[in-house]
């Protein structure tokens, strides 16, 4: 699900909660060692998030939370910010070239440049937390 998060909406803040957990503690962001990824170039994506990305000429970059159903993209366009919500799942994560990561949801995708051992290890931990935590269907949220 693609939304507009730039306001505080209540209806928009308990949509994204449901989909995709509500935010870890600070205990377990400790633990988890960070649930928040660096900066991340965007290479390319889907036709619905280039269109607004095109909107401006600022540099096309997101950064992915890892909730605890979930994980949340977002990016910015002109002022807004939105958010690509995706629970786990319907997450699809592939490691394209040597230095390309691709998300994916549905009709949705995201290609993110990876420059970065740290980023290596960032992808790792959401598909290691997927796999162990992860509910396996809307019925087990």
């Amino acid at each position: 699900m693609l939304l507009n998060i730039s306001y505080n909406r209540p209806a928009i803040s308990e949509k994204i909660n449901k989909t995709a957990g509500k935010p870890f503690t600070l205990f377990e962001r400790v633990k988890l060692k960070g649930s928040g990824s660096p900066k991340l170039q965007i290479t390319s994506s889907s036709i619905e998030i280039y269109n607004l990305l095109i909107l401006d000429n600022n540099a096309n970059i997101c950064n992915v939370e890892m909730r605890k159903n979930g994980i949340i993209v977002r990016f910015r366009s002109l002022l807004e910010t939105y958010a690509l919500v995706i629970p786990y799942f319907k997450l699809n994560l592939y490691k394209g070239k040597a230095e390309e990561y691709s998300i994916y949801k549905d009709h949705y995708f995201i290609k993110v440049k990876a420059d970065t051992p740290g980023i290596h290890k960032f992808f790792k931990k959401i598909i290691d937390y997927k796999s162990d935590n992860a509910p396996t269907q809307i019925g087990d949220l």
